[in-house]
């Protein structure tokens, strides 16, 4: 509809605006009106055309940018990079976290299973350790007897080993697992190339702590380890195990009495050397030798050691020549003898090394200090393999006594090579504090080693305990520690140390300064 509104009366032409000619000529109105209406739109598009708007929009593809608009385009270009960099990021971060969460799904899964395994091997252990238990227990003779640690007589040059032996006693049985550590064979042990270095102490080998300090103080790893073990008591595999775990012959000290007796404990009939020679211990000592081939790995058995003395159940008499415990000259070298037959016919005497150990003759009564008594004692090459020596530097000290290995040593190894031309071990070894010549006596010590007379001997074992003992009817406090002062422990770290003592084990970076 148009705007224009027709006059009253008028009629509008059909199909033609208000103001568009009719078909003959224009009025001179009109053609005025159409002149006026051209010039303005003339007007119109010159201004329009002149404005500056127009002309900036007409020319803004060929005008160069402005400082501002390059900076603004340069940060939008940046910004645009870093929307880029983190959505790349995030991407990475994705698959990150999906490569974590799949590692350790794997590592759950893994766990899982070999806890699982870990859990069948426990039992399938625990099954093989009951059943030689309840073994060893059908024939094994038992004693009870009140625990102590003094020591024996005030004639003996031993350690008061008590407090290890009642350490082994308590100690639990550890799982051995189904698998066995690799072990050199008995023909290697026997000559080793280098000499033993061996080390008692409260635990070990069922707890290393103690061990483990000591050895990192020397700056050495023993390549043996000392403990103990009785009568009353089965086979402890864990102990073997444990020892070879760390490359380390174990040296079992096997006594024929309860292992929680009393030091100075020496009646008890039960084990008495007419007692073991009746056969009343054969059943255990079969058991004991069919576990130790059944282990199948070497271990040296220092059996009923210290039979020269007369601190022992299993020595034969006194320094008068009286019976102690109801044993007889002889019965000592026959027991002997009657456990080796007993473990040849098992077959275990492959993987046992026999060490028949005495104590240094020094501190003996005078009738047991000569050859012909020791003679008396050993079972014969036949039977042994090592033999070996207890000797420590202790009080009370004779006029006379000096602190080196000559005055403790020399005249029980002339025995010994008189007796036998096997190897030495000297199987048990300490020296006190007490007389504050300790130092003197551990340089002493492996200056002996390094002498050639003595390359016979392949090794020693240090007693590493403090012990309250007796002694000439004085309770004194031996510390026979290698730790036990600093002048004592540098004297120990330089000697062991010396390329002519020949002294194996495991060097470790550096002693402790």
């Amino acid at each position: 509809m148009s705007d224009h509104t027709t006059p009253a009366g008028a009629t509008a032409p059909t199909g033609r605006a208000w103001w568009a000619p009719t078909m003959g000529r224009m009025t001179v109105r009109a053609r005025i009106a159409t002149a006026i209406l051209a010039a303005a739109l003339v007007v119109v598009t010159v201004v329009v055309w002149n404005s500056p708007a127009v002309s900036t929009l007409v020319g803004a593809e060929d005008a160069p940018p402005t400082a501002e608009e390059l900076r603004l385009a340069r940060e939008n270009e940046e910004l645009q990079q870093a929307l880029w960099s983190a959505e790349g990021l995030n991407e990475s971060m994705q698959k990150s976290q999906a490569k974590a969460q799949t590692e350790r799904q794997a590592q759950r899964e893994a766990q899982e299973a070999a806890e699982a395994q870990a859990a069948a091997d426990r039992s399938a252990a625990e099954r093989a350790a009951t059943d030689a238990q309840a073994k060893a227990d059908t024939s094994r003779r038992t004693s009870t007897s009140t625990k102590d640690t003094s020591s024996r007589s005030s004639g003996r040059s031993g350690s008061g080993a008590g407090a290890a032996r009642n350490a082994a006693a308590t100690a639990p049985v550890a799982e051995t697992g189904p698998t066995l550590p690799s072990a050199p064979s008995k023909a290697e042990l026997l000559s080793p190339a280098t000499r033993y270095y061996g080390m008692y102490t409260e635990q070990a080998p069922f707890n290393w702590a103690t061990f483990d300090d000591t050895a990192t103080q020397v700056g050495r790893l023993p390549s043996m380890v000392g403990y103990f073990g009785g009568w009353d008591q089965g086979f402890r595999p864990d102990a073997v195990v444990r020892a070879w775990e760390r490359g380390m012959l174990p040296l079992l000290t096997w006594e024929s009495r309860p292992l929680t007796a009393a030091n100075d404990q020496v009646d008890d009939p039960q084990f008495s050397l007419p007692v073991i020679l009746a056969g009343s211990y054969d059943e255990y000592l079969r058991q004991y030798a069919r576990d130790i081939k059944a282990l199948g790995l070497p271990l040296a058995i220092r059996l009923n050691h210290e039979m020269n003395g007369t601190w022992y159940p299993w020595s034969e008499v006194d320094g008068k020549g009286q019976s102690i415990n109801g044993n007889s000259l002889g019965d000592y070298v026959k027991v002997w003898q009657r456990v080796h037959a007993i473990f040849e016919q098992e077959g275990a005497n492959d993987q046992v090394i026999w060490v028949w150990s005495p104590n240094i003759v020094n501190n003996l009564p005078s009738s047991k200090q000569s050859l012909e008594a020791l003679a008396g004692l050993y079972p014969g090459d036949g039977f042994v393999d090592w033999v070996g020596v207890s000797g420590y530097y202790r009080p009370p000290y004779k006029d006379g006594q000096v602190p080196t290995f000559e005055y403790t040593f020399d005249r029980s190894l002339d025995q010994l090579r008189r007796l036998s031309d096997k190897p030495i071990l000297l199987t048990e070894v300490g020296a006190s504090e007490i007389g504050n010549s300790k130092p003197q006596w551990v340089d002493s010590f492996f200056a002996g080693l390094a002498a050639p007379e003595n390359a016979d001997i392949i090794g020693f074992s240090w007693f590493n305990l403090a012990v309250s003992t007796w002694a000439g009817g004085e309770l004194l406090t031996n510390d026979w520690r290698v730790d036990s002062r600093r002048d004592s422990l540098d004297a120990f770290v330089t000697g062991i140390a010396t390329p002519a003592a020949r002294i194996g084990g495991l060097p470790l970076n550096s002693p402790t300064s």
